[in-house]
């Protein structure tokens, strides 16, 4: 034990650094740790968190993937979409729904109430609720025509239809469209309470004064929105058994 406690105060005595270190590193330890600045990271412009979020154009984007340009995130409301096809388009477009077109224009010339009914049931995406459409508005059209000699009471019952695609799509009405092209009716498109009562009288106006082009118009719309709800049923598989085989002995 002596020896080696000679050793260690020769190792000591050779390198005087060593007690210098040890003292610098007890002091350390004994110091408290000193709290590091905090870095605030710059706030970035919305241009900046567009680009960041993928929003090549500049803008910023929403948590539900919307552009605050077109959002309503400020406020500000979401612009409306245009119809497909105007409301004197008969013949549709020339587009790959040309044959679905020539087939509205038919039923809504020739049967309006199994287009009626066919729109209502695309729309409520509810097989097998066509008859109850069809029927009623074929009982009405009879009594129109019948006893007043036009058909004005199945725009009563048809317009909602329309209110409800346009509600739906988010579609432009007649009273936007209006002030979007001349604009007049620019007291009604501010308050949106207004404008959306105005938009649905429009809705029954173009079903009392257009109603067969109104029908093919929506009809149009639907097709190329809403697949038939017959389609989304779900296969049946059909399990065939297999034929007997015969074993032919040989001779």
């Amino acid at each position: 034990m002596a020896s080696n406690n000679r050793e260690n105060n020769v190792q000591e005595e050779s390198n005087p650094l060593l007690g210098k270190q040890f003292e610098e590193t007890q002091n350390d330890t004994e110091k408290p740790a000193k709290a590091l600045p905090e870095t605030q990271s710059p706030e970035k412009s919305p241009t900046e968190m567009g680009h960041v979020n993928g929003g090549g154009n500049g803008c910023a984007w929403t948590a539900d993937g919307l552009p605050l340009g077109h959002g309503s995130v400020m406020g500000e409301p979401m612009g409306r979409a245009q119809w497909d096809s105007s409301l004197l388009a008969c013949l549709g477009r020339n587009d790959e729904f040309c044959s679905s077109d020539l087939e509205v224009c038919l039923l809504g010339s020739v049967a309006p109430c199994v287009l009626y009914g066919s729109n209502a049931e695309r729309l409520g995406s509810t097989p097998g609720t066509f008859a109850n459409h069809c029927l009623p508005y074929s009982g009405l059209y009879l009594i129109g025509n019948t006893f007043f000699g036009w058909n004005f009471l199945a725009p009563w019952f048809s317009y909602p239809s329309r209110t409800a695609i346009r509600r739906k799509f988010n579609l432009e009405g007649s009273c936007e469209a209006l002030h979007r092209s001349c604009g007049c009716c620019g007291s009604f498109v501010d308050d949106e309470q207004q404008q959306e009562q105005c938009e649905t009288a429009c809705d029954f106006a173009t079903h009392v004064f257009c109603h067969p082009c109104a029908l093919c118009q929506e009809g149009r719309e639907i097709r190329r929105r809403l697949p038939h709800p017959g389609f989304n049923a779900q296969p049946v598989l059909v399990m065939i058994a297999p034929e007997e085989q015969g074993m032919g002995r040989g001779a």
